[in-house]
């Protein structure tokens, strides 16, 4: 949403109806996340993408049946039938699936199934959104993507009865939480704000975009309403000790990914933003003092990668990144060298079962050998433990780093 916030207020001020299609559930392969948004004007004028291509054809028609676009723009994309008027101006999920009568009319070949969200009116909010993602505050948008008895059912069977017109009170209904606990917009229930506004706060904490169901009126065991959740936060952070070749390459591909950057050396003539101008900070420090510094800001989105390589920085800067809530931590080194690592760390008096936090050595076992296909592998551990995904990495494997 927030790549084409710009682009819908603009069709808006121009006195264009706008919808919004949102993906709030995905079953099995399917090239969008939850949250993913497409906005489409009623000259079928189009603006981001909800699956890389597959189905957009066919929810271009879904959004402008729903906005009431005129018969010639119906007619352009291919609606020749008049719709039901009763379905114009009204919110609901609709299901895009692959099946051998379907796959090529609509194009989701991957064989997942999408639900997607069609809002034809905005959220009242929407200027506040876009002030606030301008100044970069973060912030959650939770939204009814559905409402009936069994919408803990992510099925496409749960979601065919919406498919079918039958349209279920404060569909579309969304509210918005910011950093600050504000709340503006309702789902129309004050209980159910309540508790929205709760799972709100806590998913902006985790970073990421999630679904959840509550009964009519907030209740946690029941499976009435379903709202989806989408974070706008804060770029995830990533601190690199240790000013080295890999540093460097590390930094631009994390950059690629999005994160905000800090190179720490304790060496001034290493630490340069000369040598580093791809991080958003260079600091020169021990890198157990800066983390002592700014660990209580880090969350679990966020990584520490200790490539030191030096016992004498290794073990204070790990001991450190121990006591924040940061959700990676990964050190460089042979497997004898984080061997002798581990040690030093419980001499200190560390758990042993708090070490098993640490990834290393560091990186996913691809054969990596260069500073650039290094940055891959760590990049690579990075994104698959934040997404708890169970991947080979160099820390449970055997043999040597570095196959030849």
């Amino acid at each position: 949403m927030k790549d084409i916030l710009a682009q819908v207020l603009r069709w808006r001020d121009q006195g264009l109806k706008v919808t919004l299609a949102k993906v709030v559930a995905v079953e099995g392969s399917s090239p969008r996340e939850v949250g993913a948004t497409m906005a489409v004007n009623e000259l079928a004028e189009v603006a981001g993408s909800v699956s890389g291509g597959c189905v957009e054809g066919a929810v271009v028609q879904e959004a402008l049946g729903a906005m009431g676009a005129p018969e010639a723009t119906l007619k352009s994309v291919g609606i020749f039938a008049p719709g039901d008027d009763s379905l114009v101006g009204c919110a609901r999920t609709v299901t895009f699936g692959y099946s051998d009568d379907e796959a090529f009319a609509v194009g989701l070949t991957c064989g997942g199934t999408l639900h997607i969200l069609v809002q034809p009116e905005l959220p009242s909010f929407i200027d506040l959104l876009a002030e606030k993602l301008r100044a970069e505050e973060p912030l959650v948008v939770a939204t009814i993507f559905a409402t009936d008895d069994q919408s803990q059912d992510t099925t496409s069977e749960y979601f065919a009865e919406m498919n079918q017109g039958v349209l279920l009170p404060n569909t579309g209904a969304s509210l918005m939480v910011d950093s600050k606990g504000e709340i503006f917009g309702t789902m129309g229930n004050a209980d159910l704000d309540r508790v929205v506004v709760r799972d709100a706060v806590a998913a902006l904490e985790h970073g990421r975009s999630t679904r959840r169901h509550f009964g009519r009126s907030g209740q946690s065991r029941a499976q009435e309403v379903g709202v989806v959740f989408e974070v706008y936060a804060l770029p995830p952070k990533m601190l690199i000790f240790g000013a080295v070749d890999f540093t460097a390459a590390l930094a631009r591909v994390a950059k690629v990914l999005g994160y905000q950057v800090t190179v720490c050396d304790a060496r001034p003539i290493f630490a340069t933003k000369e040598r580093f101008p791809m991080a958003d900070q260079v600091e020169v420090d021990w890198p157990d003092r800066y983390i002592e510094k700014v660990g209580a800001e880090l969350g679990p989105s966020d990584a520490i990668c200790v490539l030191t390589h030096d016992p004498k920085f290794d073990v204070p800067a790990i001991t450190e990144a121990l006591k924040t809530k940061v959700g990676y931590i990964g050190a460089m080194g042979s497997r004898r060298t984080h061997s002798e690592r581990l040690k030093k760390l419980v001499a200190t008096g560390i758990d042993p079962e708090e070490l098993r936090r640490v990834m290393g050595p560091i990186g996913l076992d691809i054969g990596a050998t260069s500073p650039e296909e290094t940055a891959v592998s760590i990049m690579a551990e990075v994104i698959a433990y934040r997404a708890n995904k169970n991947l080979v990495s160099l820390k449970d494997s055997q043999g040597p780093i570095h196959s030849r």
